[in-house]
C-alpha cells in the first residue's frame, strides 16, 4: 500500500480571510493536533513573537521544545522568506539539531509585487550548510528553470541524488495551479525522484487529490498556503485541514506516513 506524507506549514503570513488573527510560532497545540492527525512534517520559519523574521533562535527553539515533548513530528527549517536577511541568517534554523530538513529555493522568482531573490551562489551556500550538518534537502520548484539549476549543481557535486523534489505553484507571478502545469514538473524531473506539492492560495483539495493521483510523495497544507479545503469552507485550525487531507488520502486507497515511515521514505537518518 503505498504512502503519503502529510505536512503542515502552521505559521499564516498575513491575515487571512475569517481568520481573527495570525498565528504565532509559539502556539503549538495546533502542530500537536495537527501530528495526532496525520502530519508527520512540519515547516517552519524562523519568526519573533510578532511573526517577524529575524536571525534571532530564541522563539524558535522554545518552539521546538514545546513541540517535540509531546510529539515525533520532523521539523523542516526553512531557508526562505523575502526580507533583508543576509544568508547566515536566512539559514539560521539549521543551527537546531533537531531540524532534519530544510526547505531550499531552487532559483529566484516573482512573488507578487516582490522579488524572491535565491542566487545560485546563495543556493550553494545553503546546500552545503545542509550537506555539513546532514540535513536533508526538499529542493523548491517555483518555475521549470529551476529544475535545470539542480542538474547543475547536481553535477558540481553541490546537491546528491536522490532528490527529493517541491512543486510550489500557484504565488501570484508564478506557474498557475493547474494538472497541466504540475504534470509538466513531474515529467521534467528524474525519473523516480520523490516530489511534494504545495499550492498557494488553494479553495479546495481537488489539485492535492491529483496530485495524489500523480504519484507526490508529500502533500502539504496549512494556513501559510490556505485556510480553504473546500470551495468557502474554512479550516479553523491546521489540524483540521490535516484531517482533511488524511481522509482524501485513505478514500483514494492509499495510506497516511507515519513519521517513521516518513524518515524513511526521504531519506532521513534516524
Amino acid at each position: 500500500m503505498r504512502k503519503v506524507i502529510i505536512a503542515v506549514a502552521p505559521v499564516a503570513l498575513d491575515v487571512a480571510e475569517k481568520i481573527e488573527r495570525i498565528l504565532s510560532p509559539e502556539e503549538t497545540d495546533d502542530v500537536i493536533a495537527s501530528y495526532k492527525n496525520g502530519a508527520s512534517l512540519v515547516h517552519l520559519h524562523v519568526r519573533d513573537k510578532h511573526g517577524r523574521p529575524t536571525e534571532d533562535l530564541r522563539e524558535f527553539r522554545r518552539t521546538l521544545d514545546l513541540i517535540k515533548k509531546d510529539c515525533n513530528i520532523i521539523v523542516q527549517g526553512s531557508t526562505g522568506g523575502v526580507s533583508d536577511l543576509s544568508l547566515e541568517d536566512r539559514c539560521v534554523s539549521l543551527n537546531d539539531d533537531r531540524v532534519e530538513m530544510g526547505s531550499l529555493n531552487m532559483g529566484s522568482v516573482n512573488l507578487g509585487e516582490a522579488g524572491y531573490v535565491n542566487k545560485l551562489s546563495d543556493i550553494r551556500f545553503w546546500a552545503n550548510r545542509m550537506g555539513e550538518k546532514g540535513i536533508v534537502p526538499e529542493l523548491e520548484i517555483f518555475e521549470p528553470g529551476m529544475i535545470n539549476n539542480v542538474l547543475l549543481l547536481a553535477e558540481e557535486g553541490v546537491l546528491k541524488p536522490p532528490f527529493i523534489f517541491g512543486f510550489c505553484i500557484g504565488f501570484k507571478g508564478t506557474l498557475q495551479a493547474n494538472t497541466h502545469n504540475l504534470q509538466f514538473l513531474v515529467d521534467s524531473i528524474p525519473a523516480g525522484s520523490p516530489w511534494g506539492y504545495v499550492q498557494h492560495g488553494m479553495k479546495d483539495l481537488s489539485i492535492i487529490a491529483a496530485a495524489i493521483a500523480m504519484g507526490a510523495s508529500v502533500v502539504r497544507v496549512g494556513f501559510e498556503d490556505s485556510v480553504y479545503y473546500a470551495p468557502g469552507k474554512v479550516g479553523k485550525t491546521n489540524a483540521i485541514l490535516v484531517e482533511k487531507v488524511a481522509t482524501l488520502i485513505r478514500d483514494m486507497g492509499f495510506e497516511v506516513a507515519s513519521a517513521s515511515e516518513s524518515r524513511e521514505l526521504l531519506g532521513i537518518k534516524f
